[in-house]
């Protein structure tokens, strides 16, 4: 098997790159020709830029973003890392991306109202960084969802082996007063549920979720490291929904959206081949297959009320994650291709808002995330 540098999500660790086997496995199941997503060649795209603007700053490694029914938006994470070792104390995860160090209490969910101020709803939660062979690359709070009025968060930099021992990645419940409580423990399933074809290169023991969707009163949360898609009651109950690895090989999974299926992209190899990621269609019943082709580094997915679907590239022409060469895709439901917007600084996540236009989180990782991440506004032209 050819083996070649791999880029692992950011946030689940962070963007690393490491030595490690390409993708197993590949799908031979083509998808059908009046698939709703046809397949498509990115580089064909049709460029028609929407209007880019500042929304609001001030965030530490901004990530996954949602609007609450309260109408603000709610953006995960990364957060500031910490320095506590856990080495010796629990498997690590393989260098050059461990061992590493973590903090309970440095990852942080903020609420964004609409005049683009930024309050803080908590800053007590884990926050781990990469071993400084690799950078230091931050992760923490993955991604945030609401049921009701409830707000849900996902934590992708906690676990012993990221440093933090006592808080498990998971599901947590925010409360108002910005404490939490327990939903589910995803460390501790991961670990007791292994995947079919686990990547031992780079194998994360606590995993590294990154996306996470509500659908009819539960919630669906997808890990890039071990490759599956579960789904978790908010009784705490955990299910796999499937094991992306038994089919797809090491595809890395990272963008989540429910329009009657989910919907999934992922990152590919490293350094980034050009036009290989790809977006799936996964029934609910956990059947795959590739609906586009042609994409590159995939970070974030959502569908706007006339079913075209949005897919935010964090880097697209260079072989590693490059400031100032991120996008954003749209395709219509007969698979048409136009460029939204170009020239976004590695970008993490994508949400649609109430007003129709899309909000990225940018500057999600790197050396002026810390502070220096802003969030987006994409005003489309409809």
């Amino acid at each position: 098997m050819k083996c070649s540098t791999r880029l692992i999500a950011i946030g689940i660790p962070a963007f690393l790159a490491m030595y490690s086997c390409q993708k197993g496995l590949k799908t031979t199941d083509q998808p059908d020709l009046n698939e709703r997503v046809t397949l498509l060649n990115a580089r064909s795209s049709t460029v028609i830029q929407g209007t880019v603007s500042v929304f609001a700053t001030g965030f530490n490694n901004p990530r996954g973003l949602k609007f609450g029914p309260d109408g603000n938006l709610y953006v995960a994470e990364g957060g500031v890392g910490g320095t506590n070792s856990t080495v010796g104390q629990c498997t690590q995860a393989p260098f050059p991306v461990g061992p590493y160090v973590g903090s309970p209490v440095s990852g942080r969910i903020s609420k964004v109202n609409a005049a683009g101020i930024r309050t803080t709803i908590t800053d007590n939660l884990p926050s781990s960084a990469t071993s400084v062979n690799l950078g230091s690359f931050v992760s923490g709070v993955a991604d945030v969802e609401f049921i009701g009025n409830q707000l849900y968060a996902l934590l992708a930099g906690a676990g012993c082996s990221h440093g933090v021992p006592n808080i498990p990645n998971g599901i947590i419940k925010v409360n108002a007063n910005g404490s939490w409580t327990w939903v589910a423990n995803l460390s501790a399933w991961q670990q007791s549920h292994p995947v079919a074809q686990p990547e031992e290169d780079d194998f994360e023991p606590d995993g590294t979720w990154y996306s996470m969707v509500a659908v009819r009163g539960d919630l669906y949360a997808l890990e890039p490291n071990h490759g599956e898609l579960v789904k978790v009651t908010t009784g705490g109950d955990i299910s796999r929904v499937i094991d992306i690895s038994a089919s797809q090989g090491h595809i890395v999974p990272t963008a989540l959206a429910y329009k009657g299926n989910f919907y999934m992209g992922n990152l590919d190899t490293f350094p980034i081949p050009g036009n290989e990621s790809k977006l799936y269609k996964i029934t609910p019943s956990g059947q795959i297959k590739v609906v586009a082709e042609g994409l590159n580094t995939v970070l974030g997915l959502v569908f706007d009320d006339r079913d075209r679907m949005y897919v935010l590239e964090m880097t697209v022409g260079a072989p590693f994650p490059t400031p100032g060469m991120g996008r954003v895709l749209q395709i219509d439901p007969a698979g048409n291709t136009t460029i939204i917007a170009s020239g976004l600084s590695l970008p993490t996540g994508m949400t649609m808002g109430p007003d129709g236009n899309l909000y990225v989180s940018n500057w999600g990782f790197g050396p002026t995330a810390i502070g220096g991440g802003q969030i987006l506004k994409i005003t489309l032209t409809h």
